[in-house]
């Protein structure tokens, strides 16, 4: 029992799900009561299925980008042009059904989703053979192809707001048993890709060269990894989550624009650095990432819940996330210490 308990709490996972535990406790404490007009019974102002479930749904769009975001960090890399991939996606799925297939239906669906899913890939691709081919610094590249993408998506919407058909809106939104407007079904797609990139990330081959390659990219290729080819698919793998984040995120709101996910890159970085991913490579993991885009959402759900003022949402952000990469360093340095002591003693 004592050994289980210990090692909960030396898990890598520990110090965040204590901190979402703590602002969970203040914001159910701060937050107040109202009354269910249904019930009759009071219920917490944050503390009741529906803020949750909607808190869960909120951060889901964050943290399945910041699943592909935190495997480009770890091997390296940087990508900004996440957001401008969900956007385009988007609009080009919501374009093409908007002219072949306004009624929607079963094949709509099949067309949107591999729309979806596949401008994502084509896109994480064109960033990945750009940043291997050109040899150019993927904070440039993807700067670059943000704008792009954006563009792209600006362009061919003509910046209108386009519906979406109903049948792929009644797949993200349905209740699945759970009530009235309580719709899980993002929160467990954040949750499935949360599994399948710590599997891919801590049990396949390729996940341990992406850890290599963010270690030491010099002793990479002296081993023989073939490192064109594993950076492409780790861009490729993170122009396929924001392609997935943006079949969950505009199905679900009902429209797509080439305005939507504007500034999304910053808090999937954040969200990633936050969760613990090193931005000189070589650490990080899917579950701290999907962890870290929780924390950043109740952060914002604290400025609304307790009637802050929205403006400083920014700066507390940003100052989160300084506090996460001072922490980082001082834990490597403790680590470093730790282990030249040990290795001196012996």
């Amino acid at each position: 029992m004592h050994r289980a308990i210990r090692s909960l709490l030396n898990a890598q996972q520990s110090g965040l799900i204590l901190v979402i535990l703590l602002l969970g406790c203040i914001l159910t404490f701060f937050a107040g009561w109202h009354i269910d007009h249904a019930t009759g019974r009071q219920v917490n102002n944050f503390l009741n299925s529906y803020t949750l479930m909607q808190t869960a749904t909120d951060a889901s769009f964050f943290a399945v980008m910041a699943i592909g975001a935190t495997m480009v960090i770890i091997s390296g890399g940087v990508d900004l042009s996440v957001g401008s991939i969900y956007a385009l996606s988007g609009t080009t799925m919501a374009l093409v059904l908007r002219n072949w297939h306004p009624a929607g239906g079963g094949h709509a669906v099949l067309i949107g989703v591999t729309l979806y899913l596949g401008l994502g890939l084509l896109c994480g691709l064109i960033n990945g053979i750009m940043v291997v081919g050109l040899r150019v610094h993927p904070f440039i590249i993807t700067l670059g192809t943000m704008w792009a993408f954006r563009g792209v998506a600006f362009v061919t919407s003509k910046a209108e707001s386009i519906l979406v058909p109903e049948s792929l809106t009644a797949i993200v939104k349905t209740t699945l048993g759970t009530g009235k407007a309580l719709y899980p079904v993002p929160m467990l797609i954040m949750v499935a890709m949360t599994a399948l990139g710590e599997i891919y990330l801590a049990k396949t081959v390729m996940g341990r060269h992406i850890y290599a390659i963010g270690g030491n990219v010099e002793a990479s290729r002296y081993s023989g990894l073939r490192l064109g080819r594993i950076l492409i698919g780790v861009y490729a793998l993170a122009g396929l989550t924001a392609g997935i984040a943006a079949f969950a995120g505009i199905s679900y709101y009902g429209s797509a624009s080439c305005a939507d996910a504007t500034g999304y890159e910053l808090y999937v970085i954040a969200s990633a650095v936050v969760g613990g991913a090193s931005l000189s490579g070589g650490k990080g993991n899917a579950v701290n990432a999907t962890l870290g885009a929780i924390l950043i959402v109740l952060i914002r759900q604290s400025i609304r819940t307790l009637h802050f003022d929205q403006n400083y949402e920014s700066i507390i952000i940003g100052c989160a996330i300084i506090v996460a990469v001072v922490l980082d360093q001082m834990n490597a340095r403790l680590a470093a210490q730790r282990l030249a002591k040990s290795a001196g003693r012996t």
